[in-house]
């Protein structure tokens, strides 16, 4: 019975260990209040430089979201998302108008049209000796000049001559690219209502899907052909927004070789992008960047060994990016290497070799520049406020949510207009436990301790197996000497009768 009361004992504490336990805002040794705007449901955060340079986790499985009662709140994390602006711009047209031809169908029958070796349109005329000529306007011709690849034209607004009074008339209008493809891509009625000495606009412009494209071709499908003062195009434009990004710059320190400079990193850190700031004017440096990493493996022949690059078992130098930076000075300015792209790596710490021959000194040594895009988290307003941003717990999992979990249906225009919050300054969580070193992962550790856990289960339960099977030897004992003893009784008396 006491046996299985222990057991049942251990597997409870086993479970408890092997259990996600209560979060707490003291858990974390870090902090950041959080300001959220008023009467925000679902919020959007950018995380800030500070979280990676105290996070203990690589993928921030320790970062954690509190209202003032201490809930936690859920939470999704991911990339910040893709972001635009647009602009628009007016385009003046070149008008020329087309007298006495048809001007629908494939192609302008009886027409000579003259462009310059660059495309620009320069005329528009009647072929001579064309049957039926004649000077009423069929059609318009706009050049709207060379466009480049970003613009793109979503509209025309035309401007009436002056004095026009009530105008009515249904217009196809046509594009083309060489003046002989011609592609229909919109029809509308365009009109004028004129109330006394008030002219009031009714239609004016005529809007369609965005397009590329130098020449349109305006015809009269219902109405009088009119010649416009104006027709003005609007292009419009889009451009990339970069999102935000982060930088910290690390000093080095002195490796086991002379050749070798390292520098802490805190590991949080998702660096896409490695430079050096060189301290002295008029240097070129080639140098091989890169981390030491651990090889577990070991050969099971001595013949694996022979074309090994690294060594079987221990650290080894992972070169990641090999280049040249550079500081000269150039008719009193400088040039200066800049920033280099790379994947995303993440490293508790980088290292920088240089030539052999070249070793340099303490004078020389250069700083490191790392740069990041934050990630943006989005989470739901929940509980009460104020709110804060924990972080620095090696041993939290992580509890981070799917986005269709955090803000299920909204789209992505919706998330983009989300309403943004910010932090304050970063403060030490009084009553925190000890920093402990920093891990790609907070899994590990729980591991670790359920391991211990169960370790030192079994190892208690191994003494209280021998401590009974101990007791059990001894009760057997004293059961036979008592037997012994009872026998020996028994025929002392038969022998005395």
């Amino acid at each position: 019975m006491k046996l299985s009361l222990i057991c049942c004992s251990l597997l409870v504490a086993g479970a408890a260990l092997a259990a996600p336990g209560q979060d707490r805002p003291q858990d974390y040794a870090w902090s950041m209040p959080m300001h959220v705007p008023a009467g925000a449901g679902i919020v959007q955060l950018s995380l800030p430089r500070e979280v990676y340079l105290h996070a203990r986790s690589a993928s921030l499985a320790d970062l954690r979201l509190f209202d003032a009662d201490g809930k936690r709140l859920a939470y999704a994390i991911g990339a910040p998302p893709a972001q635009s602006a647009t602009q628009r711009t007016a385009i003046p047209a070149r008008i020329f108008p087309v007298t006495g031809a048809t001007a629908t169908g494939d192609g302008l029958q009886g027409i000579d049209i003259r462009t310059a070796d660059d495309g620009r349109l320069l005329s528009v005329s009647t072929r001579a000796g064309t049957a039926a000529t004649t000077a009423a306007l069929q059609a318009l011709i706009l050049d709207l000049g060379k466009q480049t690849q970003d613009k793109r034209i979503a509209a025309l607004h035309f401007t009436p001559p002056a004095r026009t009074d009530n105008y009515s008339a249904q217009v196809l209008l046509e594009v083309s690219d060489d003046l002989k493809q011609w592609d229909a891509i919109g029809t509308t009625t365009l009109n004028w209502l004129s109330n006394g000495d008030t002219q009031t606009l009714a239609n004016d412009s005529i809007a369609f899907a965005p397009h590329t494209f130098r020449y349109a071709r305006l015809s009269w499908q219902a109405g009088e052909p009119l010649a416009f003062a104006a027709i003005t195009a609007q292009a419009i434009s889009e451009t990339d927004i970069a999102p935000p990004r982060a930088s910290i710059v690390l000093q080095g320190a002195p490796g086991t070789q002379d050749y070798e400079w390292r520098y802490a990193t805190p590991l949080a850190i998702p660096a896409d992008s490695i430079a050096l700031q060189l301290t002295h004017n008029n240097v070129v440096l080639p140098v091989t960047l890169g981390v030491y990493r651990q090889n577990s493996y070991v050969p099971r022949h001595r013949l694996h060994l022979r074309h090994q690059a690294r060594p079987a078992q221990g650290a080894y130098f992972d070169p990641l990016l090999s280049t040249t930076f550079y500081r000269i000075g150039l008719d009193g300015k400088e040039r200066i290497s800049g920033d280099l792209a790379m994947p995303v790596t993440q490293t508790g710490e980088w290292v920088l070799q240089t030539a052999k021959e070249h070793p340099l000194s303490a004078s020389d040594a250069p700083a490191l520049r790392l740069g990041w895009t934050p990630s943006t988290v989005i989470f739901l307003a929940s509980g009460k406020p104020p709110y804060q941003l924990a972080f620095g717990n090696s041993n939290a999992a992580a509890v981070a949510q799917p986005l269709s979990q955090v803000a299920p249906g909204f789209k992505a225009d919706e998330l983009l207009a989300l309403k943004a919050a910010s932090t304050g300054p970063l403060q030490p969580t009084a009553g925190a436990a000890a920093p402990a070193l920093a891990t790609k992962d907070g899994a590990p550790w729980r591991l670790a301790a359920l391991w211990s856990a169960l370790l030192l289960g079994v190892g208690v339960l191994g003494f209280f197996a021998w401590r009974l099977l101990t007791q059990m030897k001894q009760e057997q004992q004293e059961q036979t000497d008592q037997q012994q003893t009872g026998q020996q009784k028994t025929n002392g008396a038969n022998q005395h009768d």
